[in-house]
């Protein structure tokens, strides 16, 4: 309940720095991530984003400049997330090297099985749409992806110092067509709601580049 001493605010402005503030604003980010991973940019709503969290249309300015900076933050979220979950089976030393991008692979089959096929890459989503997005989008898109190559590009040179591959093996432009191929194999998984084309991919390239 106001009292005389309580601060006039702007009708529908949440209060900054306050812990409700944040919590919406994590909230906003997860439900955006949701959309844009099944429908991509062009596709997606900020009335369906705002929908799925109980989010009044006008209060969404107050969390975000612009749907434009809204989506590079979720550019940026989801970057920081996948590259979590890459160190986690990239850099897993109780298995091979090799044995660690099947990890992964296992890891995406799961994932998208259990989102039934529906939900794929928000990179891969965003770079298919380029054409028609804000060219902000295509720097940080392509900064993603050279992280995630230089990731992968560790993992074969792991696996060639183990010799499990080729020691003349061209590690970073290996780790380049594994992105290339992968991001290609989970839009036909989608198309096919089924996990045999990431299983057909992870299976040529992993068997190409064995020793």
């Amino acid at each position: 309940m106001k009292t005389e001493h309580t601060p006039k605010r702007r009708r529908g402005r949440p209060p900054k720095g306050t812990e409700g503030y944040s919590k919406t604003r994590e909230a906003l980010v997860r439900a955006g991530l949701e959309v844009l991973t099944e429908k991509g940019f062009s596709a997606s709503g900020i009335d369906e984003i705002l929908r799925r969290v109980a989010v009044p249309k006008g209060s969404f300015y107050h969390y975000f400049a612009s749907k434009e900076a809204f989506v590079v933050e979720l550019i940026d979220h989801y970057a920081a997330y996948f590259a979590l979950k890459l160190d986690r089976y990239l850099t897993d030393e109780s298995l091979s090297p090799l044995l660690r991008l099947r990890a992964f692979v296992t890891d995406a089959e799961d994932g998208m099985a259990r989102h039934q096929y529906k939900r794929g890459c928000l990179v891969g989503n965003l770079g298919q749409e380029i054409g028609a997005l804000p060219e902000i989008f295509r720097c940080r898109l392509e900064a993603v992806f050279a992280d995630w190559q230089d990731r992968v590009e560790k993992c074969l040179l792991a696996a060639k110092k183990a010799g499990e591959i080729s020691p003349w093996a061209q590690c970073n432009k290996l780790s380049a067509v594994f992105w290339i191929g992968w991001e290609g194999a989970v839009l036909r998984a989608r198309l096919e709601q089924s996990p045999k084309p990431l299983k057909a991919f992870a299976e040529f390239f992993l068997t190409e580049i064995a020793h």
